[in-house]
């Protein structure tokens, strides 16, 4: 079988230290690939005025399949400061290239596992019956849209003419905003379609059938936002009814954050809407490690982009030897494994994780809940290379 060649974007701070070690973990468990790199990130937009260059939209195009490491990311007004002085004030605008790649790669449905690990020290524990503490274990998909909504990109400060005067045919914008100087007022809109919500709801519940979970639960707030979480919760309910043994219900997204910390072993695969599953996503990684274990996949029909959900914490990118925690990186890697039918291998690096998680004899600054400097390696902390490397070795 001819190699896989695969995109690495490294991006921006210690999106390039984990990316690296994401590779060293292919390496040695015997997947052969040709790596290209290409060019994304802060650097691309303070001197080209573009985070997200051609050149490397093009080599996605070819080769379909790409890990990705963090991203830098700024407000409007602080990232045109950071600009090259000789481009600013000629029309250009920082947007979020990796929101950029989904758009534009039609990369539609976002998978987000939470897993606890077994012997974590930074699992969720509660308190039981009695003075017993408990320590419920977690295992739970989200499944986020991840091109619409409120990240969609369609907003105004002081809309155009046609823009105002079409929102102020609705009664409640005339009522509640038509006090209001055009000039004063910012517009983000929040749009669904039919076609892309029925896609992030049939891939939850298929994956739920093909991995035996038994219960789908959308996460929304349709009794407010009545239209878009609406819709939602009208192709899930007709959708319900074709997967027998797999049972459906929906929660608002506020509740949601509060029974997460009551009961999370109780759920299994959540449907979102693109802001809401970034939040639901992010509140069940802090059940199971945090953001250093939260990977996530972005897949669209052609193009596939694998990355932790983790910053680019550029504070940590110059430390030498470098502290942070590489496992989220890895784990969105066995994704990728499993995307292009490597699933023996992902499992193999996955048990390997486990293991050094459950023996407890290598761990991140983070997993020994040390605050991230330096000074963590003297205090029993491994290093990225060494975490790396207890991994391979348990491989």
């Amino acid at each position: 079988m001819a190699k896989r060649t695969i995109v690495t974007m490294p991006g921006d701070g210690i999106g390039k230290v984990v990316l690296s070690e994401a590779i060293r973990i292919l390496d040695a468990v015997g997947f052969e690939a040709d790596y290209v790199h290409a060019d994304i990130g802060w650097e691309f937009w303070c001197k080209e005025g573009n985070p997200l260059p051609q050149k490397t939209l093009d080599l996605l195009e070819k080769h379909k399949i790409s890990l990705f490491g963090a991203i830098t990311s700024k407000p409007k007004s602080e990232a045109a400061l950071e600009l090259d002085p000789k481009l600013q004030g000629k029309g250009f605008v920082y947007y979020s290239p990796i929101v950029g790649l989904r758009q534009h790669f039609k990369l539609d449905i976002c998978q987000r596992p939470c897993k606890t690990f077994s012997g974590n020290p930074l699992n969720f524990i509660r308190k039981g019956k009695g003075d017993s503490i408990e320590e419920p274990e977690v295992d739970v998909v989200v499944f986020r849209q991840n091109t619409e909504g409120l990240y969609g990109g369609v907003e105004w400060t002081n809309p155009p003419d046609q823009v105002y005067d079409a929102l102020m045919t609705h009664q409640k914008f005339k009522k509640n905003f038509g006090w209001s100087d055009k000039k004063d007022i910012a517009v983000s809109t929040r749009i669904f379609t039919r076609k892309y919500s029925e896609r992030i709801c049939r891939a939850a519940f298929e994956y739920a059938k093909k991995f035996g979970y038994k219960r789908v639960t959308l996460c929304e707030k349709p009794n407010v936002i009545r239209e878009t979480s609406g819709m939602l919760l009208a192709i899930c309910r007709k959708m319900e009814k074709e997967y027998e043994g797999i049972w459906f219900d929906y929660t608002n997204i506020d509740a949601q954050m509060m029974w997460l910390t009551k009961n999370p072993e109780t759920y299994g695969i959540i449907i979102a809407g693109n802001m809401f599953g970034d939040i639901v996503s992010d509140g069940f990684a802090g059940l199971v490690g945090g953001l250093g274990f939260a990977c996530s996949a972005n897949i669209g029909d052609k193009v596939a982009i694998f990355e932790p959900t983790h910053g680019s914490a550029p504070k940590y990118e110059n430390l030498d030897p470098s502290i942070v925690n590489p496992i989220a990186m890895i784990l969105s890697t066995c994704m990728m494994l499993d995307h292009i039918g490597e699933t023996e291998k992902a499992i193999q690096i996955r048990n390997a994780i486990a293991t050094v998680i459950k023996e407890g004899k290598v761990r991140a600054y983070d997993m020994l809940k040390l605050r991230g400097s330096q000074e963590v390696l003297q205090q029993g902390a491994a290093s990225t290379t060494e975490m790396t490397d207890a991994i391979i070795s348990s491989l």
